[in-house]
């Protein structure tokens, strides 16, 4: 699929977003994809979790899981420093009671307008798993995350913790 085909409709020709800062890495996302970005907090262990579940984060009376990026696409695992965020991602709907997952961040997201002049796919950008597709946005590289492919890897190991 190509880039602009994210962003082209006969409604939309500028699709509001945020260039969300992880390790060596920026990711780009609508902004209708993140419910909100918030500073971390407590972050509470969940027993049996493959490691890149970093735990459940309470989030407007509910525990949300907390996934490293990084860790799900096999590079080393984030530390949490004073910069740290936590972006909570609304989900495909593929399962009702998971409305959320959550990601840590690096730093505070930028708001990137986004319009299909301005984004093309780069495929010799190096591409990850979770990677819907790696982009070039106004002269940044950035990658498109696939939000579907990361709940059905929560989905999947859920059953074992």
């Amino acid at each position: 699929m190509r880039a602009q085909q994210y962003i082209e409709s006969d409604s939309h020709q500028e699709i509001a977003s945020l260039l969300i800062p992880i390790v060596d890495k920026l990711l780009l996302m609508p902004n209708v994809t993140v419910a909100e970005i918030v500073p971390v907090a407590q972050i509470l262990p969940v027993a049996n979790s493959p490691e890149w579940l970093l735990g459940d984060f309470p989030w407007r009376e509910r525990n949300i899981p907390l996934m490293s990026y990084e860790l799900l696409n096999g590079h080393a695992k984030p530390t949490i420093n004073s910069r740290s965020r936590i972006a909570v991602l609304n989900t495909s709907g593929e399962d009702e009671d998971l409305g959320f997952i959550a990601i840590l961040t690096q730093g505070l997201p930028r708001l990137a307008r986004v319009t299909p002049d301005e984004i093309a796919e780069t495929k010799d950008a190096p591409h990850d798993t979770y990677d819907d597709m790696a982009v070039s946005w106004s002269g940044e590289l950035a990658a498109i995350p696939s939000i579907v492919r990361m709940e059905q890897a929560y989905l999947k190991a859920r059953h074992n913790f």
